[in-house]
């Protein structure tokens, strides 16, 4: 990856971000109208329209209009009472047409896109199966010159991976250890962490900082930042990392760019495995 077509390629992502994020380019009443929606909930999933303009932030006119457009239109119902309304069932098509694309890898693979070559050089799901870290899905351009390509499927010790780290670091001290001793630690460069307690220094660290970070410690050269994908409960369920071959960039410089992208699309897949209620399948391991 040269560093012009990086900078092209995030300049570009960055100029669809700022687009998106220019009100000028909003179209006001489609966010009214979705302020509405997520106005119900569990909570209250009958709402008068007096209580939908109290919970969106509308004013009383424009929540009686909305609210009987969106009648029309199907997705919300009056009660019998005739004074209150609810979701319809209609409303699972706008969530089921995003589920329908996979599980987590389907759903993993666009967001990794994003990030190569414009952040970095590959970007990876994966998850923990006893001490070793399986690729689940990898988006990568120019890694065969390092030697390191690696397809989903591939297996490598968690302990030599910010991939693995970050996965480790928000487990039981005792399942650290358990999944830590599962494998042969043996260094893959002069960088790798191979000590028992070492490792789990640096494990309580990855916790601390939020993301994981590999300065060479895999690979000679090669800088990676990874972030945990987590369950509802706080629960690793699989990590995402971003990596960048030799000579290309400073690691602070990295890190800087690299960790705000990868803890977003952590959370982005984490959040779309809570509001899929299970419809989001994650490949399970033997932890």
């Amino acid at each position: 990856m040269e560093d012009g077509l990086g900078e092209h390629a995030s300049g570009l992502n960055g100029s669809r971000n700022r687009a998106s994020e220019n009100p000028k380019n909003q179209v006001q009443s489609v966010a009214k109208a979705f302020a509405v929606l997520k106005a119900f909930g569990s909570d209250l999933p009958e709402l008068t329209v007096a209580e939908v303009a109290l919970r969106s932030g509308l004013d009383r006119g424009t929540s009686f209009r909305l609210v009987h457009t969106l009648v029309g239109l199907g997705y919300l119902s009056g009660t019998t009472d005739r004074r209150r309304f609810r979701l319809t069932l209609k409303c699972l098509e706008l969530g089921f047409a995003a589920l329908s694309s996979g599980d987590l890898a389907g759903h993993a693979t666009p967001l990794l896109r994003e990030h190569v070559p414009g952040i970095a050089d590959a970007a990876s799901l994966g998850i923990l199966d006893r001490g070793q870290v399986v690729y689940l899905a990898r988006v990568e351009t120019g890694m065969e010159r390092n030697g390191l390509v690696r397809r989903p499927g591939t297996r490598i010790g968690a302990y030599a991976t910010a991939l693995g780290q970050a996965i480790l670091a928000w487990l039981p001290r005792e399942e650290q250890v358990a999944q830590l001793e599962g494998v042969e630690r043996v260094k893959l460069s002069e960088r790798t962490l191979t000590h028992l307690d070492a490792l789990l220094d640096r494990l309580a660290e990855v916790r601390a900082r939020g993301y994981a970070v590999s300065d060479g410690e895999n690979a000679y050269g090669l800088r990676t930042v990874a972030a945990p994908v987590l369950n509802a409960a706080g629960t690793p369920v699989a990590g995402v990392s971003l990596t960048v071959g030799p000579g290309q960039i400073a690691t602070p410089d990295f890190i800087a760019r690299a960790a705000p992208e990868a803890l977003r699309t952590a959370a982005e897949l984490a959040e779309g495995l809570h509001l899929s209620l299970g419809a989001i399948a994650v490949a399970q391991g033997s932890r």
